[in-house]
């Protein structure tokens, strides 16, 4: 009776919308692998364990999710000293012979059994790594000297992924660093110059620090006809793949798709426009839109810093990655290689989205706060 009494009690506090909405759009990132196999809209060749490795890792991952959820956050983030130096080791190891080059990214390895892409891993782990610090600097974060050694912390990811040439995912991690220390109070005596320093900033990065194949990625932005076959292929295609299910769409078995490169990964989102039309695509944004706010109002009523920072940082991970992803398919960014979390093929990406989520719904069920969608744990009844 006592272990049921403890799964019912679980059970009672689980953010079951949460889980609901997640899983359905990983449910739906199967069929849609399943469908462009099928139909070979890829400009690659696919085999069937592209979709069926994608439905095994999801239901593993799910599994991760719901046993972080039974265990106080706190727990969780007290074993850093062990997941943080594993997460760093496996981002070096992509600069040893295990390293995979692709495209101009060195940022996988190849273990044999599996392979990973560790800066996925070194997200999750920087967020938690990085509440935890801020949680522990706490009212003192506008000290110099506290801000100082914050930035040294994010500097430390973001410096190894730029340096497997990672553009998209470093983006990712600098974003999460300006949410989150927004969220723990950074003084605008801060963020005013930095502001105000930005334009210089950019230039300086134009000039002196991108390529002319990175620079090429902006400039497509504008004229897509600059590098048709090249840089400019993937915006064009994209778009064109996009506006060609209109309204409705075509369905899961239509025969003639647009084929589009990464059509599985990073362009995933194309294929929802194929099949779905623009009625399929504002329902999955609207979707993806339902579990950042959930995620968002969950920071509210977690009961301590250290639980909100958490959901800050998740929060902050699965809107940037949405933000570049979709500007990359629309053609209003340039193609970073950023996947859109839960329907972008990939193992490593998939699991980290779902340990974010476990992370989340470990700090509502630990919460000592009523929640409800929407609800102010402010306010008094």
């Amino acid at each position: 009776m006592k272990i049921l009494d403890a799964f019912i009690a679980y059970f009672k506090k689980l953010d079951k919308l949460l889980l609901l909405f997640s899983v359905a759009l990983s449910a739906f990132s199967v069929v849609l692998l399943h469908s462009i196999v099928v139909n070979g809209v890829s400009t690659i060749v696919l085999t069937s364990s592209l979709y069926r490795n994608q439905a095994i890792i999801t239901a593993a991952s799910i599994a991760v999710a719901l046993i972080i959820c039974a265990i106080d956050y706190h727990s969780v983030i007290k074993l850093w000293v062990l997941y943080a130096p594993l997460a760093i080791l496996l981002s070096l190891l992509v600069f040893t012979d295990l390293g995979i080059e692709v495209a101009d990214d060195r940022a996988w390895i190849d273990l044999k059994i599996i392979t990973l892409q560790p800066s996925e891993l070194l997200k999750i782990t920087f967020i938690t790594t990085f509440a935890l610090h801020l949680s522990k600097v706490g009212d003192k974060i506008n000290e110099i000297g506290h801000v100082l050694l914050l930035a040294l912390h994010a500097a430390l990811p973001a410096a190894i992924v730029l340096a497997q040439g990672d553009d998209g995912t470093a983006c990712v991690f600098i974003m999460i660093f300006v949410i989150m220390m927004y969220a723990a109070g950074i003084s605008w005596f801060y963020i005013i110059p930095c502001v105000i320093a930005l334009p210089a900033g950019i230039w300086f990065v134009w000039e002196h620090v991108m390529k002319d194949f990175q620079k090429m990625r902006f400039l497509v932005l504008t004229d897509d006809e600059l590098d048709p076959l090249g840089v400019g292929y993937h915006q064009r295609v994209s778009k064109l793949a996009l506006g060609s299910g209109q309204v409705f769409g075509k369905g899961l078995h239509a025969s003639d798709y647009v084929k589009v490169p990464e059509a599985a990964n990073d362009f995933i989102f194309t294929y929802v426009g194929q099949c779905f039309g623009f009625v399929g695509c504002i329902a999955v944004m609207a979707v993806l839109l339902f579990i950042a706010v959930k995620i968002l109002v969950a920071s509210r009523v977690a009961r301590d810093p250290l639980g909100k920072l958490i959901c800050t940082g998740v929060f902050a991970m699965i809107v940037t990655h949405c933000i570049l992803n979709l500007g990359m398919v629309f053609g209003m960014l340039p193609v970073i290689g950023v996947p859109l979390p839960y329907l972008s093929q990939g193992g490593t990406s998939v699991l980290s989205v779902y340990i974010g989520i476990g992370l989340v719904m470990s700090t509502t069920s630990h919460s000592e706060k009523k929640y409800r969608m929407f609800y102010d744990p402010d306010k008094k009844n």
